[in-house]
């Protein structure tokens, strides 16, 4: 995902598409039979709800739930951004913070900065919730 969200508007172009799925090594005209299901510009939230249940061999819900899990002191689904952004970006294959930044963009994040790793797991396995009118 990071080398597919490398601009800062967060609009995935076509042909940075082919580079979030490079080891997939997918046809072009599979990827462009998903480009055409987009009804607009491609942003964080519409690649999740687009791709995430085309991710065959990506970790499993429960799996990615326990990762995050790890680093959930108080085991309530959530963490504070700024600790998962020193997590992303100083352990294992570390992100840029341009790249924390393009998550967080559309993750559940809010008012007092807490993510919330149980529905970021839930839109990055299933897709995103549509908006209701509130």
């Amino acid at each position: 995902f990071r080398k597919a969200f490398q601009q800062r508007s967060g609009v995935q172009r076509n042909q940075l598409l082919p580079a979030a799925f490079a080891r997939k090594n997918p046809e072009d005209p599979y990827l462009e039979g998903m480009m055409n299901e987009a009804p607009g510009p491609i942003n964080f939230t519409m690649f999740l709800t687009l791709f995430g249940d085309r991710l065959q061999g990506t970790d499993p819900e429960d799996v990615i739930k326990n990762a995050f899990a790890c680093f959930d002191e108080d085991n309530v689904g959530r963490i504070h951004e700024e600790r998962l952004r020193e997590l992303l970006t100083s352990m294992g294959d570390r992100f840029t913070d341009e790249d924390v930044d393009d998550m967080f963009r559309e993750a559940p994040i809010d008012n007092n900065g807490m993510f919330y790793y149980l529905e970021f797991t839930r839109i990055l396995k299933h897709g995103a919730k549509e908006n209701d009118d509130q």
